[in-house]
């Protein structure tokens, strides 16, 4: 019997060619989806920095906006009509000379201080160092931190929107005290002030600002006689909180990113509450429109039309009482914000110039990464709303 031997079976598998082939394309397979990732990161660092740099600018403009309007509100009469009549109102029980700049001067609701090379038709370049307000009042010249460069300042005061009626007034050897409905005297302290010392009182007739001390349901003022207000129901008497505010640039001291910050001021002059309201603000940028009355007082009313547009250094750089006169002119404020991603959105962002009330921000030799956008908007003073 014969036994016949089956062939060995040939072995299967790849030859080097095929397998150069398969590297080949998993390698062009592999970059498309790398290539894919890659872009669809970058997209979404973009869309990330574009919604922080909006959302910044929205907050930013919200609380420049809401303060702006408050400039010279004296209770149920606005400071250019208590000029226009003539009659010394606002009394300030504040010692700071007129025009001068101090926290505390509320004869002046609204002032500004230009930084160099920022009137419209300048340049800013990235990258460069930017020159800070120059001539600043003591009290601005000591923030901490500092007004940062290539950027304006601007101060407001006015009386609190809210007031709290005055149930009873009481003089005695010189000092007053105010009396409140106490389940209304929580407007006082709203907004996170705690402990105001600065108020102010007024009527349709009539305004004062003094330093008070808050206890309870009454208020306090040493040494300031209020006794030409007569007390609710019988008169129009309203309490408020007085506030004097700073808004600036200034760098944060942890990250050294800059931001928009606001300082509040207290009733012995100093600005003792400094906070950032929101980071990525590069530079404020302010234009005033003054009212055509160019000296209003009590034979010139002001006639209501704003037909010129000033930086804070066109208005006036006088710290007197002329000065004072000049800013009372302001109906209307001109803002415009620079905003960047806090972190870099693109390798390529940031490059393309923007312009922030015709200032032109040019981009320097290097590149941060960071996307960045203009913002501007007018805002009326509806307590300089005169005649209309």
């Amino acid at each position: 019997m014969s036994r016949t031997m089956s062939r060995p079976a040939r072995m299967a598998g790849l030859s080097l060619v095929e397998m150069m082939i398969a590297m080949v394309i998993g390698l062009v397979l592999m970059l498309g989806v790398i290539q894919v990732f890659t872009a669809s990161q970058a997209a979404s660092r973009l869309s990330e920095g574009a919604a922080r740099v909006q959302e910044n600018a929205r907050f930013a403009l919200d609380f420049l906006e809401r303060d702006i309007r408050m400039a010279g509100h004296m209770g149920c009469i606005n400071d250019q009509a208590h000029v226009v009549r003539g009659e010394g109102d606002p009394q300030v029980h504040l010692g700071a000379d007129e025009g001068s700049g101090a926290p505390l001067d509320f004869r002046v609701a609204i002032q500004g201080y230009e930084a160099p090379d920022t009137a419209p038709g300048d340049t800013l370049t990235m990258g460069e160092t930017w020159a800070a307000p120059g001539s600043l009042p003591a009290a601005l010249a000591g923030l901490s931190p500092a007004p940062a460069g290539g950027s304006d300042v601007l101060v407001l005061r006015y009386l609190a929107a809210e007031g709290v009626p005055v149930e009873n007034i009481t003089v005695d050897g010189g000092d007053s005290q105010l009396d409140m409905d106490a389940d209304r005297v929580a407007r006082l302290t709203a907004g996170g002030v705690g402990e105001p010392t600065l108020f102010g009182v007024a009527d349709c007739g009539h305004a004062d600002i003094f330093r008070g001390s808050l206890a309870s349901n009454a208020v306090t003022a040493a040494g300031v006689d209020l006794g030409r207000y007569t007390a609710q129901p019988v008169g129009q008497t309203m309490l408020y909180r007085g506030e004097s505010m700073v808004y600036y640039v200034g760098r944060n001291a942890t990250t050294g990113l800059p931001g928009l910050r606001r300082a509040r001021a207290n009733g012995a002059g100093e600005y003792s509450v400094n906070e950032e309201l929101v980071e990525g603000i590069e530079s404020l940028q302010l234009l005033f429109g003054l009212d055509t009355t160019t000296a209003i007082g009590v034979d010139q009313a002001p006639a209501g039309n704003i037909t010129t547009l000033a930086t804070a250094s066109d208005v006036t750089t006088d710290t007197g009482s002329t000065g004072a006169g000049q800013w009372l002119r302001v109906g209307q404020v001109k803002l415009g914000l620079l905003a960047s991603s806090p972190s870099p959105a693109s390798a390529g962002a940031g490059v393309n110039p923007v312009s922030v009330l015709g200032v032109a921000v040019e981009p320097g030799d290097g590149n941060d990464g960071r996307l960045r956008s203009a913002y501007e908007v007018t805002v009326a003073l509806r307590n300089r709303l005169f005649g209309n």
